[in-house]
């Protein structure tokens, strides 16, 4: 099922499945320096973590995996793809998993972040997010180990 988006272009949001892999595997590998490997993807898939693409005209321009269990959901991977970066999909796909998050019962959504990728870390804060920590060491960088960025958001007593 798809669904509605308030744009005037022709973006649909879907479940991720694993035919969606080839193009996601694509856009991942163009996007990070560390990427998943496909194995990741399919083992979230496996586990039933809840994923998403964003599409727009058919072309996946962005994905997204989570968790969620008792309440709390964990962002474990979101992204857009090099060249849609920087034109609001990014916004739209948080936005839409934000809602799903809270149509499924979810009240806090946590995420972790490159302390470089001050870009996102905006983005984050301006849709509610605040920095909650900091986990030393936790990506991996060219030269050694980069910190995250640990950020939340409540869900409670937001509207539908």
């Amino acid at each position: 099922m798809s669904a509605a988006l308030d744009s005037p272009s022709n973006q649909t949001f879907w479940p991720l499945r694993e035919s969606d892999l080839d193009e996601v595997m694509e856009i991942e590998i163009r996007a990070y320096p560390f990427p998943w490997t496909r194995g990741v993807f399919n083992d979230c898939l496996r586990a039933h973590y809840p994923g998403w693409v964003l599409r727009e005209k058919g072309k996946i321009v962005g994905y997204a995996v989570i968790t969620l269990a008792m309440g709390e959901a964990h962002i474990l991977n979101i992204c857009i793809a090099p060249e849609f970066q920087s034109r609001g999909y990014g916004r739209t796909l948080l936005r839409l998993l934000v809602q799903q998050v809270h149509d499924r019962g979810g009240e806090r959504i946590f995420l972790e972040v490159r302390l470089s990728n001050g870009h996102a870390q905006v983005l984050y804060h301006s849709e509610g997010f605040n920095e909650i920590g900091r986990r030393p060491r936790y990506y991996p960088a060219h030269h050694g180990r980069e910190d995250a960025v640990v950020m939340a958001m409540e869900l409670l007593g937001e509207a539908s």
